[in-house]
Parts: C-alpha cells; structure tokens; sequence
C-alpha cells in the first residue's frame, strides 16, 4: 500500500533499492548506479542548496531533475525545462549553476 509519494532523486532511490531483498531490486539498483554517482547524502546535498534559493518557481519535482541530470550550463536549464510552464532568467540559471558546481 503507498502511504505517500514524493520525489526523490535517483541516487536516493538506488540507498532504498539496496534495503529490498530481492533480485529484481538488485537489478534495478544496479541499473540507476550507470545514470548517477552521487551518493544518496550528497543528493540530498544538493536538494537543499537549490531549496535555498527560494526560487519560486520550483517545486520539489524541478529540484529532484535538476539534482539528477546535474546540467553544467545554461543551455541544459533550459532543456531540462523546456516543454513545461516554468521560465527561468539568466539571473535564476545561473544562481542554480554555481549552486550545483559548488557540490561537484
């Protein structure tokens, strides 16, 4: 039964992938390890500097995108995004940009 959902990075799906006890689990986990390699306490990191921007526009599922493609320049903010209501200034690109390198 789900009692809630919330996003949650990849990085923080692969931590509670390795507590299930099966094979398919296992897998699973083992797949996400080839997108990402972030630890789930470096993910979480990550998802409170870009909290602390106050930036608005970002909703917790914008966060968890961001943390998981991890866009090294303007141009990947602005793909990342592209196709859904949220418009970003050059100022809010880059405050997200510099809050990202500084957690490489």
């Amino acid at each position: 039964m789900i009692r809630e959902s919330k996003p949650i990075t990849l990085a923080e799906a692969r931590e509670l992938l390795k507590k299930v006890d099966t094979d398919k689990a296992k897998a699973v986990a083992d797949f996400i390890k080839k997108f990402t390699k972030l630890s789930a306490a470096d993910a979480v990191k990550l998802k409170q500097a870009l909290i602390a921007l106050d930036i608005a526009k970002f909703k917790e599922e914008e966060i968890v995108k961001l943390v998981d493609f991890r866009p090294e320049d303007a141009e990947d903010v602005r793909k990342i995004f592209a196709g859904s209501d949220i418009s970003l200034d050059q100022d809010e690109i880059t405050k997200v940009l510099e809050a990202l390198k500084q957690k490489k």
